[in-house]
């Protein structure tokens, strides 16, 4: 039985670390696990700009932890009155690593989000040509789409149409959550690519109402049946370059989530590594994790590959029942309350051994 596992640091392709005093509670927790990190750019007001975007990446690299390496990879957030200048003056400096498509109102802060993608042709366009992803919240909003089936809408109406007119547009279709959109990323051409979830591999719908209402277990998108749950495991053990780690981790204070109207986002951060490995060896698929956690994200986006690494070690976790930022908000995090079989050991500077098994 593998007692210890090494693999190459790895990043997160999809974090909301919120901002002002909520960060110095998200950013120790990524940092800690994660070298990099795609930060989403969903703030009130949005990021919006270049300008926007420098001045929050600066103020996450304030909150990183003395001695830590983290780089934040800051995105743009789509509106309708996007410019193709700001886009290309964003990439061309260095500030956006990418570009983000909310539906309006599909989630957390994302009323200014497109109305219409067809406005963004132009934007579409100049990112195809500078080779710049577009992530994409992949859910259709009309009113009149079960909360269930807008993942597979919005693939059938937005992005097949997308795809036709930028073939060779880079996408990546965040937080996959259904066995169809796991085929359409299958079927699609090389520079199409999905992010799982840790939630999203461990619960289905059920549990958001096992026992009560559990506002803790609300995300968007939400949790779907069982067969798909089952789909994004087989997806995310592949070895298929096409997915990859993206923790969507999106905290809210406890206030927030346990109220009249309790918000979206699951807080998984502090722990995601060590929920990523129990999946993976559940699925006996410990030797796939290096791929989908370090090595299928940083080739999608072009980037090297990170020189350190990190040690888990079996012997469990326990996961506490909330967490608490320096200003006292505290937050639940994913599992919060139960136990892991791994604990993440630290960072090691240099590739030993792999594995240390014991009879």
């Amino acid at each position: 039985m593998t007692e210890r596992l090494v693999i190459r640091q790895p990043d997160d392709w999809h974090v909301h670390l919120r901002d002002g005093d909520m960060l110095a509670l998200t950013v120790p927790h990524t940092a800690r696990h994660f070298r990099r990190a795609i930060v989403m750019p969903n703030l009130v007001p949005p990021v919006t700009t270049a300008a926007a975007a420098a001045a929050y990446r600066s103020r996450i690299s304030k909150a990183v932890p003395a001695g830590v390496q983290f780089t934040p990879l800051t995105t743009c957030y789509l509106t309708d009155a996007t410019e193709p200048a700001e886009i290309k003056q964003g990439w061309e400096e260095g500030v956006f690593a990418a570009a983000k498509l909310y539906p309006a109102h599909a989630t957390t802060n994302s009323a200014h989000g497109v109305t219409d993608p067809a406005r963004l042709w132009d934007v579409f366009a100049i990112m195809q040509r500078l080779g710049m992803p577009l992530l994409i919240h992949g859910e259709a909003t009309n009113p009149d789409i079960d909360i269930f089936d807008r993942e597979n809408v919005f693939i059938d109406r937005v992005l097949t149409r997308l795809l036709d007119d930028f073939p060779d547009l880079k996408i990546v279709l965040e937080h996959i959550t259904t066995a169809e959109a796991v085929d359409f990323i299958l079927g699609a051409s090389a520079n199409v690519a999905a992010t799982i979830t840790p939630h999203h591999l461990v619960i289905n719908r059920n549990a958001m109402f096992e026992g009560g209402l559990r506002p803790h277990l609300y995300c968007l998108p939400v949790a779907k049946r069982e067969r798909h749950r089952r789909a994004l495991r087989r997806a995310a053990i592949s070895g298929n370059p096409k997915f990859f780690l993206g923790t969507d981790s999106a905290p809210h204070a406890i206030t927030a989530k346990e109220s009249a109207c309790g918000c979206a986002g699951i807080f998984n951060a502090p722990y995601a590594l060590e929920t990523y490995a129990q999946v993976f060896e559940e699925e006996k698929a410990l030797d796939k994790l290096e791929g989908f956690a370090s090595v299928h994200g940083p080739n999608f986006y072009g980037l090297p590959l990170n020189t350190t690494y990190v040690a888990l070690e079996r012997g469990g976790v326990d996961i506490p029942q909330a967490v608490a930022a320096p200003d006292g908000t505290r937050v639940v995090p994913f599992l919060g309350g139960s136990r892991l079989g791994w604990r993440f050991a630290g960072i090691v500077a240099a590739a030993p051994q792999r594995a240390q098994s014991r009879a």
